[in-house]
């Protein structure tokens, strides 16, 4: 490490402890307001004077020392918890705006609160987004006995609740719910035609509780509104029978990391024959050059079990993050036609899509935003990048003992698991809990079978209901208790030793604590921490290792193969190269898929610039604050949908296509937001002209009926659903000459789509 590196680190250290010696400051400034004499009635009236204080304009900073300390003696008496000055500390830091690690096991459910009461004195409302619905109602409910004694309202959203009660939710002080379906709310609201079918209430203030995981991991997710779906053809049959003739390297190329297949030139001539279609890069081949390459990408790079099972008839895909069913998400349109294809199922188009936002556009819908996680700092940087908030580490509030072992490593995937096996049957015989955190439902299924031929009992989560899931990964650290899971099963709950009960917690501690075991590396060690921080909360005993083989998927992506070719044993490698190589593949994992969400930013940002620049104009009308009549204001909401829906189309199909640009030696972004910003430039002068068509047809009538005979209302149904961005690379392919010239060839296509004036 050079001196200017390391005088830099000692400079940031010293910032960051200057930082907490700040906090202690407040801390102590808060305990010696010291309540514990006032009886309850002194404490509300307390409560009372500070949200009269916040409404007339008094900073929030100022009554910050006021009402944490009432926070933490109503926290005493309704619920018998006394938080740490490090939850304290976290709390004023959540308070500033930043985001703040905290370890596992730490209590940053109860940190939340004293910020959320804070800045719902104010009455313009709080958001604790949480990771999934079973979280959102179990802090609820377990915090809400603090709030309602100091006079605030709470309560949490859930997933199938009706207009009215998601309304009536959203109106209180305090609303916990998921990022998802707060999200999906909004788009809800972006196409009522009646201020009475909106639900939420504007944006102010969000504490983001699993903030790595829906900052980053989950950021670039786009929600998606659309009509509902309706049965399709099921042609994708035929591609996925050509797709499957076709040979690695013979007729298609990998990506260095293997994320995208690429027709050769070969592949092409291969394909041209088998469907008897000339040449593939025709203009009145594009369909069939599109629906191709989408066969292509789901039959040689998304494995079932792995990226996707068949459950039901059904595709449902697996988060790549936490190795579950991911409930209520599809691939974009094509790719996810030609999954459904690949397994011989009914194909089901997606419906016209009207409306469509990311996660991180709309977590940036809110003025002030703070977030908590146990694992941020390694990904500091991004944080900073993307959303210009700063990380804080919150000390323990006792020293974390853990013992983190160097990896294992072994050269193939039979050596990795015998050795998993024989080093979790020796540690159960013990009596010492061990949680394994596996990457795939195959990979858990897998190790199951072995572990029930070695005669070791386990207990396997893949399971989709969370609150069933929480309830067994919190007896984890049971005696004996093994538990196989993926990745992120049962997030947001503690594993306490013994399961809680003190007599076996004392035994499993003498043991050694939770032994944690990962069967691979992920791409991002900030995710390998996520599993290593289940163990050792509190300052309890622990420990951790991670198994890996060098035919593990990411490290086959990065050619380690290649670099140790032909070693083969059973025994462990001990080699320090290895283990350097390792870290070296993790951190350029890291770096790649921060470069991903970047240049998907960069195509999502215009078209989220535009949507707001429409959507401005739409909540105007909604709320009547633009002089027009009742048909005209339901004409104009009725256009702006009906044609923002129309765009957003072209956008998908300008985005599909846009790699061409970079075989014309343009660049795919800068081309494509020429594109876009064309098509919307256009979108004022169609609403315009459609609604003034409209309103000649209505004759000025303010009947609702004769809105519905003309169609003016909103679609009979929706369905709501998040789609996997699959990043494309903007690449040249060794694709024929041809290539080129289809790129012009394909501007040809418009007029076809009705896209000539673009």
């Amino acid at each position: 490490m050079s001196i200017a590196v390391k005088l830099m680190q000692k400079f940031k250290d010293s910032v960051a402890q200057n930082k907490l010696n700040v906090y202690q400051d407040k801390v102590e400034l808060i305990r010696k307001r010291n309540l514990v004499a006032w009886n309850d009635g002194q404490l509300q009236t307390e409560s009372l004077r500070l949200k009269k204080e916040a409404i007339s304009g008094t900073s929030l900073d100022e009554l910050l020392v006021d009402a944490y300390a009432l926070i933490c003696e109503a926290a005493k008496r309704k619920l018998g918890l006394q938080p740490y000055d490090v939850q304290i500390m976290a709390a004023i830091a959540l308070h500033e705006r930043l985001l703040v690690e905290q370890h596992t096991g730490e209590g940053k459910t109860l940190s939340a609160v004293m910020p959320a009461y804070l800045n719902a004195l104010t009455g313009e409302g709080v958001h604790v987004l949480t990771f999934n619905d079973y979280l959102a109602k179990r802090d609820a409910d377990w915090m809400g006995p603090i709030y309602r004694f100091l006079g605030l309202s709470v309560n949490s959203v859930q997933t199938g609740m009706s207009l009215l009660e998601k309304r009536e939710a959203y109106a209180k002080d305090i609303t916990y719910v998921t990022a998802k379906e707060a999200g999906f709310d909004y788009l809800r609201d972006t196409i009522a035609l009646d201020v009475a079918d909106t639900v939420h209430r504007p944006f102010r203030y969000v504490i983001v509780d699993e903030a790595d995981s829906l900052l980053l991991d989950e950021a670039r997710v786009p929600l998606v509104i659309a009509g509902e779906s309706d049965f399709s053809s099921n042609d994708g049959i035929h591609f996925a029978d050509v797709a499957r003739q076709l040979n690695p390297l013979e007729h298609y190329d990998f990506d260095e990391s293997k994320r995208n297949a690429y027709l050769n030139e070969a592949g092409s001539a291969k394909v041209e024959s088998l469907l008897g279609c000339g040449n593939l890069y025709e203009s009145h081949n594009s369909h069939l050059l599109s629906s191709l390459n989408c066969a292509l990408h789901v039959e040689v790079l998304l494995k079932r079990d792995v990226d996707y099972i068949v459950r039901d008839e059904k595709i449902e895909l697996i988060d790549e993050y936490t190795g579950r069913v991911a409930e209520n998400r599809h691939l974009p349109d094509g790719l996810q036609a030609a999954l459904t294809a690949k397994e011989g199922l009914q194909s089901k188009s997606g419906g016209k899509i009207l409306g469509t936002i990311t996660l991180q556009h709309f977590l940036s819908l809110y003025p002030k935003a703070c977030g908590m996680t146990a694992t941020a700092h390694t990904s500091a940087i991004e944080f900073d990048d993307i959303y210009e908030l700063q990380v804080v580490q919150i000390p323990p509030n006792r020293p974390n003992i853990r013992i983190d072992h160097p990896l294992r490593i072994y050269t193939h995937k039979a050596a990795k698991l015998k050795a998993l096996v024989q080093e979790i049957s020796s540690v159960h015989a013990t009596g010492r809990p061990i949680l394994i955190g596996t990457s795939s439902v195959e990979e858990s299924d897998l190790l199951a079978e072995a572990l029930a031929v070695a005669n070791v009992p386990c207990q396997v989560l893949n399971a989709k209901n969370d609150a069933k899931e929480a309830e067994i990964i919190a007896k984890a650290g049971e005696i004996s208790a093994v538990t196989v899971s993926t990745n992120m099963a049962g997030r947001g709950v503690d594993i306490r030793l013994g399961g809680g009960n003190p007599t076996q917690a004392e035994i499993v501690a003498k043991l050694g604590g939770l032994y944690v075991i990962g069967t691979h590396v992920n791409e991002s060690l900030r995710i390998d921490n996520q599993l290593r921080g289940r163990s050792g909360r509190q300052g309890d005993p622990g420990s951790s290792v991670f198994f890996v083989s060098l035919e593990d998927e990411l490290l086959l992506q990065f050619g380690i193969d290649k670099w140790v070719r032909g070693l083969r044993q059973d025994e462990m490698l001990v080699e320090p190269a290895i283990l350097s190589k390792i870290s070296h593949i993790q951190r350029v994992a890291m770096a790649q898929n921060f470069q991903i969400r970047k240049e998907l930013n960069g195509y999502s940002d215009m078209v989220e610039d535009q949507r707001r620049i429409l959507y401005e104009e739409r909540l105007e009308i909604l709320k009547g604050e633009q002089p027009m009549s009742p048909s005209e204001q339901r004409v104009r909401l009725f256009y702006i949908d009906e044609i923002w829906a129309d765009h957003l189309a072209y956008v998908s199909y300008v985005r599909e296509g846009i790699h061409l640009e970079s075989l014309a030696s343009r660049n795919p972004i800068d081309e494509f937001h020429m594109q876009i910003t064309q098509a919307y430039e256009q979108i004022p002068a169609k609403i315009n002209s459609e609604s003034a068509n409209m309103l000649v047809r209505l004759a000025g009538s303010n009947d609702p009926a004769k809105w519905e005979e003309f169609g003016l209302r909103s679609p009979t149904s929706t369905r709501t659903y998040i789609i996997n961005d699959q990043y494309l690379e903007n690449q040249r392919s060794s694709w024929t000459p041809l290539t080129v010239l289809a790129y012009y060839l394909r501007k040809f296509l418009r007029p076809v789509f009705g896209w000539e004036k673009y």
